[in-house]
């Protein structure tokens, strides 16, 4: 099982790039967001992949990181979800942007992709949405930063909330919310405080 490849861009296509590994060309089909993100060719490129085997064929996906593969494959576990559409979905957004739209039922984000019809979209954000805080791990919740609170101590809040038997999404969005009320000199105790504030609202 191929799980990551670094070497030299070869080529690109439109749905699909080749990458050079010490003289061998790996054919790996990308969304067109990870596509655009290539330099020119003879650049060294890392992916993340995932191979898929089947009976008549067996193909190799690849990802700039491995939480955009950890969505691919919960994209594909939705029915009516190939490789094609879910790197259509891949190619519309970012994970915080389907993390968002996942939480709050927004079925129009996902319309937006190639392929993906009102009812599969439909279909993405009721079967996602307990999927995604079972299967994606804590490290791939982004916080908001742009207060100068200490990044482990905004984990460790975030840990105490999940800890308490919140949902992972909703304790993230609680957490965001209070680091914008307290302000930047808030203690962690204040800002959890005001997280369950925030949490016994929803």
């Amino acid at each position: 099982m191929i799980s990551k490849l670094t070497g030299i861009l070869d080529s690109t296509y439109d749905t699909s790039a080749v990458i050079d590994v010490n003289g061998v060309g790996y054919s790996v089909f990308c969304s067109q967001k990870t596509l655009s993100q290539f330099g020119k060719s003879g650049e060294k490129v890392t992916l993340f992949t995932e191979m898929i085997v089947r009976e008549d064929f067996m193909q190799l996906y690849g990802f700039k990181t491995a939480e955009e593969r950890e969505w691919f494959r919960l994209f594909l576990s939705v029915q009516g979800v190939g490789m094609k559409v879910a790197l259509a979905i891949l190619s519309i957004g970012d994970p915080q942007q389907f993390t968002h739209a996942i939480v709050h039922q927004d079925k129009t984000f996902f319309a937006q992709a190639e392929g993906v019809g009102p009812k599969l979209a439909m279909r993405l954000v009721h079967e996602l949405k307990d999927k995604v805080n079972k299967q994606m791990p804590l490290s791939s919740f982004t916080l908001n930063t742009d207060i100068s609170f200490p990044t482990n101590a905004l984990q460790d809040a975030l840990s105490a909330l999940t800890n308490l038997g919140y949902k992972l999404i909703e304790a993230q969005e609680a957490l965001n919310f209070a680091q914008q009320k307290a302000g930047k000199d808030a203690t962690i105790e204040e800002l959890i405080r005001l997280s369950l504030t925030k949490l016994a609202r929803i």
